[in-house]
């Protein structure tokens, strides 16, 4: 199995959190763990200890650079050659009938969880761990993810969308439209990105008008939402087409809202589980993740983020994650494990779950 993380991210430390943990933890007696680093340059190394490179901010060093062709025939990872280097030989082809090595990426983020490296995955013909492109770049697009939701009827928090060439030609107006729909506080994110990342809560025009600039530096689509007083429940769900749902947590942020520094840093958000709901509010966060899971098409696994307001107990959902975070804080393996399923025995089915769906894969005919 080739552990994939690092990556051209703005999540990219927090991929290294993820990819330590599932090291940590995973059965290295019934799988070979091959650990596989993209630098921020996006360059694969493979040999030596590709994970102690990239903490250490090795970029250029670190092992031999391979890459992954998109050719089935091959179906592994190739060694690049080094200028003066005679040609690499290529990895003999796998019989067809025969799963490939399963590739797991922990990339969080763009070029990772967007569709991109899902896309790559499947023109080489291997089975990898979690959702297919489609989801994977419509999960990560909140954008299109919100407007897909609520035109299967999924409750969404109301919110508006601008593009970076208008907020450069325009921001006055941006802003002053942005103002005019939610008034203070509201939230600012970028719609491609994770982790919290360049999300901010601005409280005033001027805090309005830093939080867009802000988020623009990441993507080129911003979403401004209405500020819900809301609590923060995740649901986990795991699998194909039967997919297991986990009990509910609550997200109980150790700041105003829970962002990069209270995720990562601080460390000092509480994660309740199971979280303290009526059982008819559990089962209503429980279908609803389900019913989003479904919507994007989900595979293999994914966290669903909900919001609950307070007062009207209205659920809201938010987002759907399909590389979550698999650190030691994270709320996916500790979703799944107050569901009945240890660490070791979710990494096991994640990669039974990826052999599945690729078999399936090779069912469909490719010529007419």
């Amino acid at each position: 199995m080739y552990l994939i993380f690092g990556g051209r991210s703005g999540e990219h430390e927090v991929s290294l959190m993820s990819a330590r943990n599932v090291l940590e933890a995973i059965d290295k007696s019934r799988y070979e763990v091959i650990p596989v680093g993209i630098t921020r340059e996006g360059r694969w190394i493979r040999s030596g200890d590709p994970l102690k490179a990239l903490l250490e901010g090795v970029e250029r060093g670190g092992g031999i650079p391979v890459a992954l062709l998109a050719d089935p025939g091959v179906r592994d990872l190739v060694p690049l050659a080094s200028p003066g280097d005679a040609a690499p030989g290529v990895s003999a082809a796998r019989p067809s009938g025969d799963p490939p090595a399963v590739f797991f990426p922990v990339l969080h983020g763009t070029y990772g969880e967007d569709g991109t490296i899902q896309g790559l995955l499947e023109m080489a013909g291997v089975p990898y761990v979690g959702c297919g492109v489609l989801a994977s770049a419509v999960g990560m697009d909140k954008a299109v993810a919100k407007a897909l939701f609520a035109q299967a009827g999924l409750p969404v928090v109301p919110h508006r969308v601008f593009l970076r060439p208008r907020w450069e030609r325009e921001p006055g107006l941006v802003a002053a439209e942005a103002e005019a729909a939610f008034g203070y506080p509201c939230f600012v994110k970028p719609a491609n990105l994770g982790s919290s990342v360049g999300v901010s809560k601005p409280k005033s025009r001027s805090e309005l008008e830093g939080a867009l600039a802000e988020a623009f530096r990441f993507d080129r689509k911003v979403l401004v939402e209405a500020a819900v007083d809301a609590r923060e429940i995740e649901v986990a769900v795991l699998g194909n087409d039967d997919p297991v749902v986990s009990v509910p947590g609550e997200v109980v942020p150790g700041r105003e809202f829970y962002d990069y520094e209270d995720k990562y840093v601080e460390d000092r958000a509480r994660l309740l589980i199971p979280a303290p709901l009526e059982p008819a509010q559990a089962e209503e966060a429980r279908r609803l993740a389900l019913a989003a899971y479904r919507c994007i098409d989900g595979a293999g696994m994914a966290r669903v983020d909900l919001f609950l307001e307070r007062g009207s107990g209205r659920f809201y959902v938010n987002e759907v994650n399909t590389i979550p975070g698999f650190t030691r804080i994270s709320m996916f393996p500790k979703l799944m494990e107050a569901s009945g399923i240890p660490y070791p025995e979710l990494v096991d089915r994640l990669i039974q779950l990826a052999i599945e769906r690729w078999r399936d894969r090779q069912r469909n005919a490719v010529t007419r």
